[in-house]
């Protein structure tokens, strides 16, 4: 597709939704209906919400399962374990504590973007995405977190969308028959800037196994997380819990803005709170914050995040 009907298109169909008052309508209206009738994977009832962690902040020394025991005593019901990891002992750790796998991160697609020129690496990370996946269904969970693609100099904002959406569109069957949903999350990859885009991107695979994998802190950026949720619907799959403080943003750098402890920082928790107990379906809230570098330290951030709950 040459980039001005591209662009044409992309701008069109963002337009449709933003100006027929998609948006306000975003939150009440089912997710695309299959030739069966299928809407969600998970019905219009809102999970409990459950708190989880994500496996790479959990910065203190030991084994899977001395991580997984600390994680346990701190007063989480779970974890997000990073994929191709040893599955035996992650079952193992989990069993042994009680603790449930609520998603898994796949930790191939900054190395194997989607987007990448090489198709070879496209290939790559469409095969590491399938073992994400299968990571999922073997821990029981029902949630894979990717990286759609990257928008670079190297890599047209056009580009990136183009491939990314073919790649995709090759794992959706996959996805589909292993009932693992493929969210996508929100980072600062430069690409789908706004709700109504990722609505656009999302919906397009015609799928309630593609979703997003919203990030609190990372909107920050350039927007404002109670806003989008509401946008984006029973479309969110998982949340990640994450402050951000544009102060320190501002004075120190972009990245500095997430030294910062939870609920010390931008994000409005009360209003997040309120809109995620609206529009959110999938039950996990899943900490991805610094702070688990001890036992002491998770107790903290379970304890801020237990804070966040009662708002």
């Amino acid at each position: 597709m040459q980039r001005r009907e591209f662009l044409r298109k992309a701008l069109a169909g963002a337009g449709a939704l933003a100006f027929s008052g998609w948006s306000l309508q975003a939150a009440s209206s089912p997710l695309w209906t299959g030739a069966e009738g299928d809407v969600d994977t998970e019905g219009d009832a809102a999970q409990p919400l459950r708190k989880s962690i994500m496996w790479g902040t959990v910065g203190m020394e030991g084994s899977v399962l001395d991580k997984c025991r600390a994680i346990k005593a701190a007063g989480y019901d779970g974890i997000e374990p990073n994929s191709h990891m040893n599955r035996d002992e992650v079952l193992s750790a989990v069993e042994q504590t009680g603790l449930v796998v609520s998603s898994v991160c796949n930790v191939e697609h900054w190395s194997k973007p989607l987007s990448h020129p090489d198709a070879a690496v496209r290939q790559e990370g469409i095969e590491a995405m399938i073992v994400a996946m299968e990571d999922a269904k073997a821990y029981g969970t029902d949630a894979v977190l990717l990286v759609p693609g990257v928008v670079s100099e190297e890599v047209p904002y056009d580009a990136c969308w183009e491939r990314s959406t073919e790649c995709i569109k090759k794992l959706v069957p996959v996805a589909e028959k292993l009932k693992v949903k493929i969210c996508l999350e929100n980072v600062w990859n430069n690409f789908l800037l706004s709700p109504i885009e990722a609505c656009s991107y999302i919906d397009q695979f015609k799928s309630p196994y593609v979703r997003f994998y919203f990030d609190c802190g990372n909107i920050l950026v350039y927007g404002w997380p109670e806003q989008w949720i509401p946008i984006l619907g029973k479309r969110i799959g998982r949340i990640h819990i994450k402050e951000f403080s544009r102060e320190i943003a501002d004075r120190e750098g972009r990245w500095n803005g997430f030294n910062v402890k939870l609920t010390e920082g931008n994000v409005n928790w009360a209003k997040v709170m309120e809109q995620i107990r609206k529009h959110y379906r999938g039950g996990w809230l899943t900490t991805e914050q610094g702070g688990g570098a001890s036992p002491e330290e998770l107790q903290d951030l379970c304890a801020r995040l237990d804070r966040i709950l009662e708002m």
